[in-house]
């Protein structure tokens, strides 16, 4: 078994297609791809792929093997990148990660800790998706990052800061708009907009969850690679979606966000790290994240702890 074998398996798993792996992401024959994948069958001894009505499916087998390739392929790349920075000096500076838009909430009072900690410290701030902040904590290129409490990971330690309730987010002229909540069996009457399951893996699992309890079923006609992309697609489709409550300070004029009648989703904010990760800064900024969650929550009255 080759690496190949396995980067050529999670992007068909990803796409749900050989010919948008192919064409997308590997830039190869549809042939050399499905005969790579049944190679790679072979070897395994059980079946990973089958065919269903929209497009290519997992086993009960491809879903477990899936994961863990995923988990191969992250741990190799932190593992070059290791490599690559026991050759330099060590990086000045403290890189702070966000999953993208709660720079907004957390940014500020994240930095005047840091800077009291640390005067004169050069602060980098990345936005990326929970995946992506994971990842570069895997790879020690990130000290700390707020973001979901992802489950792909290897060496990482999480510190919950906050649950944040998930929100309707609908066109302003939409029907349901006038009304001040929203009751979840409307849901089931609207075209729904999901989350990315390769960027929003844990907000995708709290929707469907919460789907399942309120006994409806949602009719997901678009998928959103991301809060801009879906606000795009809630304005331009009518279609209505549910994102954690922080997008409030994202929307635009189009678009309005009502809560759920009951009790609604929630989904957790955590603050992550890797645990090789020595650096006294990041233990003295870990050791006031509780100042920084009552900070923020003072000024963000909405947020629920």
């Amino acid at each position: 078994m080759e690496l190949r074998h396995l980067r050529y398996f999670i992007a068909v798993a990803e796409e749900g297609s050989f010919t948008n792996a192919a064409e997308r992401r590997l830039h190869t024959a549809q042939p050399s791809l499905s005969r790579q994948i049944r190679d790679l069958e072979l070897e395994v001894g059980v079946k990973l792929l089958e065919r269903k009505a929209r497009g290519i499916g997992l086993t009960a087998a491809g879903q477990v093997f899936l994961d863990h390739a995923r988990l191969v392929l992250m741990q190799l790349d932190a593992a070059g990148e290791a490599a690559r920075r026991a050759e330099q000096p060590e990086r000045p500076g403290f890189v702070v990660g966000f999953v993208a838009g709660q720079e907004v909430v957390w940014l500020s009072e994240t930095l005047r800790i840091l800077r009291e900690e640390a005067p004169g410290i050069d602060v980098t701030i990345s936005s990326l998706s929970s995946p992506e902040l994971a990842n570069a904590l895997m790879q020690n290129r990130m000290d700390v990052a707020l973001l979901r409490r992802e489950t792909q990971t290897s060496g990482l330690a999480f510190k919950f800061l906050i649950k944040e309730p998930l929100v309707v987010i609908l066109p302003a002229n939409h029907r349901l708009a006038k009304h001040k909540t929203i009751r979840p069996r409307e849901l089931a009457r609207e075209s729904f907009i999901t989350g990315s399951t390769k960027l929003a893996p844990v907000l995708k699992s709290t929707i469907k969850e919460y789907a399942a309890r309120a006994g409806i079923t949602l009719n997901q006609k678009y998928d959103a690679e991301n809060i801009s992309g879906g606000m795009s697609l809630v304005a331009s489709t009518g279609a209505v979606t549910l994102l954690p409550l922080y997008v409030t300070n994202m929307l635009v004029p189009s678009v309005v966000a009502r809560p759920l009648q009951g009790e609604p989703p929630t989904i957790d904010l955590m603050m992550g790290y890797n645990k090789s990760n020595t650096s006294p800064l990041l233990m003295r900024f870990l050791s006031r994240a509780d100042e920084l969650v009552g900070r923020v929550s003072q000024q963000q009255g909405s947020l629920q702890s």
